[in-house]
């Protein structure tokens, strides 16, 4: 089998073998969750109930009027105790609606079954993606309601559904497409039914070789999917780098995927689509991948959206030897985490925890224009610039040099010599270009589009 593959990349350690082999657990619903108003891309939801309010499992609990957002969904039956300000896995704070379980977990009575959901027109499959709260669950968290409904003028040609889970450690995805390929296909199919495309591609980097075989049986008899192995090469699951491996088509600086007729989306959130089309199910779930050296028994776990780390690690026996750091995610594009009292969200695919021993702490040196960075960036920039303007809080210069192509992978950080925290600048450069901006906009300099 052809092995498809991008220009520039890294091969770090895989470390998937700690839960690559296990089966799925699933953890009971926990005595309480924290379920923030703000998981995804977009804007703040706000709350649809009050303090002391009873709700059902998948009872709407926050929404927003804006075009891009994605409404939240009480996680398990229970009691409303509080909506206040709450620790965010993303680092900062969001108002959150916290549930204290009544022990019953029972569903409201409109989540049912629908047989017939392949019946569906396209606006009614997008009314209820949206309804169900749904969005990317391979890292952004963009709505998927909004990602699924590309401007009229382009033309999508090809779906990409991405199963190469790339980044260290976490196996959560692999699993899925062990033990759930007829869903991946279903939600991929119910995807090109919606946006009329007559081609799909299942792309898994070939370190899965049992995932590949099953969904080639499973699309054996879907002449319109078929199944392609990506060679194993950090970061493969990026749609820039998957759509140049697979389709040789570059995305134009700043844009997105349709622009070249591409639309790429996650295994699970694929699976998610087909749940909630069919079982009028809202994303209140998902998969993650609890690992490291730091955890007793690692393990892939379904975990209620809302369960705070502290307790999935728990349940995964809790933690072991020297711990230097928690992340939410994997090591190379994951985000550490100062407390353990977060709660999961929509968007994250693991919890990693490491030890002294593996964490170093290294003072960051000069850059010796060694080139590493740029020899392995995959979107052929020049990383160093970003540590020497970032150094100097030189922004607008970090602009010219196209920093917001940057898609914060962490090649560049990974194989510095000097342990520059190339990655941080970028992200630094790019929030305070975000806010220059917005700044201008307010102040009628500039008019806003839309970037979609």
């Amino acid at each position: 089998m052809k092995l498809f593959t991008f220009p520039g990349g890294i091969h770090p350690s895989g470390k998937k073998e700690l839960t690559c082999h296990q089966a799925v657990k699933v953890m009971p619903p926990p005595k309480m969750v924290v379920i923030p108003l703000l998981q995804h891309t977009g804007a703040i939801c706000e709350p649809l109930v009050q303090k002391g309010d009873k709700v059902k499992k998948g009872q709407k609990i926050g929404d927003s009027n804006s075009l891009i957002t994605a409404p939240v969904h009480a996680s398990l039956s229970g009691v409303v105790t509080d909506i206040r300000s709450y620790p965010h896995p993303l680092g900062n704070k969001v108002r959150s609606i916290i549930i204290e379980s009544d022990g019953l977990d029972q569903w409201a009575e409109d989540i049912k079954r629908d047989d017939n959901y392949f019946r569906l027109l396209p606006q009614e499959v997008r009314d209820k993606l949206r309804d169900k709260g749904l969005v990317g669950l391979g890292g952004a968290a963009f709505p998927t309601s909004v990602k699924l409904t590309p401007p009229a003028d382009k033309n999508i040609d090809v779906i990409i559904i991405n199963g190469c889970e790339c980044e260290p450690y976490l196996t959560c995805d692999h699993r899925l497409m062990l033990d759930n390929p007829r869903e991946i296909v279903e939600g991929l199919k119910i995807i090109m039914k919606l946006l009329d495309v007559g081609k799909g591609i299942i792309a898994i980097e070939d370190n899965k070789p049992e995932a590949i075989k099953l969904l080639s049986a499973t699309v054996k008899m879907e002449p319109n999917i078929e199944v392609v192995a990506v060679k194993t090469k950090y970061p493969q699951g990026a749609e820039k780098q998957l759509i140049k491996a697979l389709l040789k088509k570059e995305i134009p600086s700043g844009k997105l995927p349709f622009e070249v007729g591409v639309v790429v989306d996650n295994v699970g959130t694929a699976v998610a689509i087909y749940e909630a089309l069919r079982d009028n199910r809202p994303l209140i779930e998902r998969i993650i991948t609890v690992t490291g050296s730091g955890i007793k028994e690692p393990q892939n776990v379904k975990v209620r959206i809302g369960t705070l780390f502290s307790d999935v690690i728990a349940f995964c026996g809790g933690l072991q030897g020297d711990i230097a750091k928690v992340i939410m995610g994997g090591p190379m594009m994951g985000i550490a985490q100062y407390l353990l009292d977060v709660p999961v969200i929509k968007g994250t695919s693991g919890i990693l925890a490491l030890t002294a021993q593996e964490v170093k702490i290294v003072q960051a040196g000069p850059c010796i224009r060694c080139s590493k960075c740029i020899e392995s960036c995959p979107m052929n920039l020049t990383p160093y610039l970003y540590g020497l303007y970032g150094r100097r809080q030189e922004y607008e210069a970090m602009g010219k040099h196209n920093v917001a192509d940057c898609i914060e992978c962490g090649v560049c950080a990974y194989g510095c010599p000097a342990r520059i925290p190339l990655v941080q600048y970028a992200k630094w450069a790019k929030m305070e270009i975000a806010q220059a901006r917005k700044k201008k906009i307010e102040d009628g300099k500039i008019e806003k589009k839309d970037n979609r």
